[in-house]
């Protein structure tokens, strides 16, 4: 079954077309065709955009990743204004679990995206939901208290305010929550008033933090002159869409007030419009086999068949990209996946007990390093790609000959960038071989030896990646930090791999 993660990135950005589009096509072309755009709700008043993409775990990680520093690019917080809370940019990012992946899982993912933005682009990240590091930030409110405004007075001096990554001080982006959660329906009620005074009360009677419903977030809005009742259902489940309806219903006409329409805001389970159906016309035996396109959609099930090799042929392709940079990063991830591989055959195994937390550990690293390098194919490929695009900028003028130098050493930054993180990927990989190598199942030590010697063979492509963009920068500091590191990486990786042959030959 292919794994699928959703996500519901939310930017502080509705009124600038140009830059929402900016944003989506950075999160496209992040996700290298490994991610899916489903859906861009855009809120002039709210001055809030609502993106709504699925994808494969790694590709989702990437593109996310791509959204994020291209709004960090676009959007400047000082200069923003919106009827929604907001504290970042990229305010919120959750990972939700749609199929063959689990919570914890899309709580790793959370944490590996955090800890890159954070690390990479500077933001400062705080984690919420399943994913949170303390109970008080389960809770989206509790962190975005105070907004952008707030939190960057406070976020230096009140350690309650100390992010989980990145920097303890606000620039212009702001800052980024992120997490996991399950599904949730952003569903708005319209009432027939003027009086946001009206919509606030309703709000409060139906919340849960106000004694009200449970699983619903709501707040008062004037949206258009008209008051909006602003709510999001975290678990539709047990507290069904209607129920939530008719409360509203009931708290209007309180005060002569009834709903005019409803609105939703991104997406909504299939499931959650049964279950209204089911209320509202009285259908007690509606189940979802009774539906038509479900029925449909499971003669359909069965996946067509994977191409195992694609990317193999797209490599042989007559295209620039993937590469060489993406074919190293690849090489990267299967060697992690063998390492896992091993470590996997040998737990649980009595011969093997006295070194069980050592594998677990061991496993737990290479999945992570896996997902990482899978993620580095795509990044690559996008990275060239900026390059090429940023040599295809006007230059005509003195002025956009500076702009376009500025842009081209920027894109080449990037471009090396990538890479290095995929050899530092390698040679960490190449460690935990040497790890399965002297302490795994001796069943599958020709496993770990392959790992081993495809690790370092990622890391001699990494490594020339490096070295090509390398000459291409002006900035030869930069440049030369670059070389020396990699020289290092490759001494350590030489030596790291001597173990492993010599391991090879002891335990064979």
């Amino acid at each position: 079954m292919r794994q699928l993660v959703e996500s519901v990135p939310n930017f502080s950005e509705a009124r600038r077309p140009e830059v929402v589009e900016a944003i989506v096509a950075a999160l496209e072309a992040g996700g290298g065709g490994a991610v899916q755009v489903l859906d861009v709700s855009s809120d002039v008043d709210h001055n809030r955009t609502v993106v709504t993409l699925v994808g494969a775990p790694a590709g989702l990680e990437a593109a996310l990743f791509a959204g994020i520093a291209r709004a960090a690019q676009l959007i400047d917080l000082n200069h923003h204004t919106g009827e929604h809370p907001r504290m970042g940019a990229t305010d919120v990012v959750p990972f939700i679990p749609l199929r063959g992946v689990s919570m914890a899982e899309c709580v790793a993912m959370a944490r590996r995206l955090g800890e890159r933005v954070g690390r990479e682009l500077g933001l400062p990240v705080y984690l919420y939901e399943a994913a949170a590091t303390r109970p008080e930030r389960e809770n989206l409110a509790n962190i975005r208290k105070g907004e952008y405004e707030g939190i960057r007075d406070e976020i230096a001096t009140h350690p309650e305010r100390a992010p989980d990554f990145g920097p303890k001080r606000l620039g212009p982006a702001g800052a980024t929550v992120i997490g996991a959660r399950q599904f949730l329906i952003a569903y708005n009620l319209y009432l027939n008033t003027g009086d946001v005074a009206v919509a606030e009360k309703v709000a409060k009677a139906v919340r849960h933090l106000s004694g009200g419903l449970r699983f619903v977030k709501a707040k008062g809005f004037l949206v258009d002159g008209q008051a909006q009742v602003s709510m999001n259902l975290t678990d539709f489940t047990r507290t069904p869409i209607a129920r939530v309806q008719e409360a509203v219903r009931r708290e209007a006409a309180r005060y002569g007030c009834t709903v005019t329409r409803a609105e939703l805001v991104g997406m909504i389970p299939q499931q959650a419009l049964t279950d209204a159906a089911q209320w509202y016309l009285q259908l007690d035996n509606l189940t979802p086999e009774m539906i038509i396109e479900n029925r449909l959609g499971e003669l359909s099930e069965a996946e067509p068949e994977v191409n195992e090799y694609a990317f193999v042929e797209r490599l042989a392709a007559g295209t620039a990209t993937p590469g060489g940079g993406a074919a190293c990063a690849f090489t990267g991830a299967m060697a992690a996946g063998l390492v896992g591989m091993v470590a996997r055959l040998t737990l649980g195994k009595k011969k093997y007990a006295e070194v069980e937390a050592q594998m677990q550990a061991v496993l737990e690293q290479a999945d992570k390093l896996r997902a990482d390098l899978t993620a580095a194919v795509e990044a690559d490929s996008a990275a060239f790609e900026a390059v090429m695009e940023a040599f295809k900028l006007p230059k005509a003028t003195a002025e956009q000959q500076t702009a376009r130098a500025a842009a081209v050493e920027q894109a080449y930054i990037h471009a090396a960038e990538v890479p290095m993180r995929a050899a530092r990927d390698a040679v960490a990989v190449l460690g935990l071989a040497a790890i399965t190598a002297e302490q795994g199942n001796i069943n599958a030590l020709s496993d770990s030896g392959s790992g081993a010697f495809l690790a370092r063979a990622a890391l001699s492509g990494a490594a020339q990646n490096v070295r090509a963009n390398a000459a291409a920068i002006q900035d030869r500091a930069t440049a030369a930090a670059w070389l020396h590191e990699v020289a290092g990486l490759e001494a350590r990786a030489d030596e790291i791999l001597a173990g492993v042959q010599q391991l090879l030959s002891e335990r064979q």
